[in-house]
């Protein structure tokens, strides 16, 4: 397949939707990065004519399966998973395994794409993929859960390793089931080895993984309303989300002075004017994650607080928002409403969940915004620190953890800031893109024509 060079953003969109046809999600992740980075290209000869975009946006490869598993009826049940190997040009192929019913090929090229850059943005030495599968693990039984992931990994093994490609977890994938997935490989391959990251403290897991990118998140929009002359203390601030991400992005907030007044899930968002504070966080905490029960439930335990059922929180005004819940959960509309209700810094805890239309009504409003490739890497880059932890046989203290995430993401603002300054202001999204993309294409070229 030869794919004829493009000089500008429309072209090469044009080339790319004909490849990849269907493929939305992937189509919005590419667009997104190829407007801001292709003007660097075009100024910079060796990048165009090594055609690396082109390269840069079809993966290595990408590997499909069937799972076939028994649920507790002794019925038999087949999923689809998948592997995408996207680039490992700097390291090993490193991202998440996500299952939901939404899973498709379009949103693992999509994720596994933001991945090369986000992990490239740590600065350690991991490359980009995804992965997952289109099964629900929800209503499901811990047996039925435990006999998917065993016989996901039965296929999965042949693909994975620790120099090779090192899954974490994702929406869907918590410690449970990477306990699981760890479990079944160390079976197959006789073999203790840092294979899978989020592993439990027991069996190589790392202190402050599961806080890790909320907190991450938390600490670059500090890192930019500093830069900006600011500060999170005394801010209201709106959440979306419960899960891991949202949760310690709440944590991590109220304890640098932020008043945080909204969480969500899939049925709608709470609204709380006084503050989701220690202890209304450790009953949402026990709500999600062992009760397995539904936002709404907050209002039935605190007074004052609202349930807005089948909305998002992007109407309640506050000056910081931070979207954790899913790809593509804040539009143009609701970028609009957020702008005029005064908000001064976005940053996504989740994976793209700002449509591109957003993305330009905020920047276009000059409004603080931190794409996701830079402001939710907290999470990859400990599950760096656990793979560096795993090869040297150490357990690292929560302090040291949280001490090298909190520097991580410092290094991760500065590198955008020094490619995305403008007249005063920092375009974040360019910034991101472009030192994301330097390494990354630099290795390439040194690697020759493979």
């Amino acid at each position: 397949m030869w794919i004829e060079p493009c000089e500008d953003t429309e072209c090469f969109m044009r080339g790319l939707i004909r490849r990849n046809p269907g493929e939305s999600e992937f189509h919005q992740a590419v667009r997104e990065f190829v407007e801001t980075v292709m003007p660097f290209v075009k100024a910079n000869p060796k990048y165009r004519e090594s055609q690396i975009l082109e390269r840069m946006t079809e993966p290595d490869r990408i590997i499909i399966f069937r799972v076939p598993w028994e649920d507790d009826n002794r019925n038999v049940r087949v999923n689809r998973a998948w592997r995408v190997q996207f680039n490992n040009s700097i390291g090993p192929y490193k991202g998440g395994l996500r299952f939901h019913p939404t899973v498709t090929q379009s949103v693992l090229k999509f994720l596994g794409f933001e991945q090369v850059f986000k992990n490239s943005l740590t600065g350690l030495p991991m490359g980009g993929a995804k992965g997952g599968a289109n099964f629900n693990p929800k209503g499901k039984s811990d047996r039925e859960i435990m006999r998917f992931c065993q016989s996901m990994m039965i296929e999965l093994h042949r693909h994975v390793g620790e120099d090779t490609d090192v899954p974490a977890g994702d929406i869907g994938v918590g410690g449970r089931e990477i306990s699981y997935l760890f479990g079944q490989y160390k079976r197959l391959e006789n073999r203790f080895v840092g294979v899978l990251t989020g592993k439990g403290l027991q069996f190589g897991g790392s202190l402050i993984r599961t806080e890790a990118t909320g907190y991450g998140n938390v600490y670059f929009c500090e890192n930019m309303l500093n830069h900006a002359g600011d500060s999170l203390n005394g801010k209201t601030v709106t959440v979306s989300g419960s899960g891991n991400v949202a949760t310690y992005c709440v944590e991590k907030a109220t304890l640098l002075g932020a008043n945080v007044v909204t969480m969500s899930d899939s049925s709608g968002f709470i609204h709380d004017p006084n503050g989701i504070d220690a202890e209304k966080l450790a009953f949402v905490k026990d709500l999600k994650e062992v009760r397995r029960g539904r936002i709404h439930e907050y209002t039935e335990k605190f007074s004052g607080a609202t349930f807005h059922q089948g909305t998002r929180p992007w109407n309640v005004p506050c000056e910081v928002a931070f979207p954790c819940a899913t790809q593509n959960e804040l539009s143009a509309d609701e970028a609009r409403t957020l702008i005029s209700n005064g908000v001064k810094a976005i940053s996504e805890g989740a994976n793209m969940p700002t449509e591109l239309a957003g993305v330009h009504e905020f920047l276009q409003a000059g409004v603080l915004f931190g794409p996701a490739k830079a402001a939710n890497a907290g999470g990859v880059a400990v599950s760096g620190l656990e793979q560096s932890q795993n090869a040297q046989r150490l357990s690292w203290s929560r302090e040291e953890v949280d001490q090298k995430l909190h520097s991580i993401m410092k290094d991760i603002h500065e590198k955008c800031v020094q490619y995305g300054q403008d007249d005063g202001f920092v375009n974040y999204v360019r910034g991101a893109n472009i030192a994301g993309f330097l390494k990354i294409a630099d290795a390439m070229l040194a690697y020759g024509n493979v």
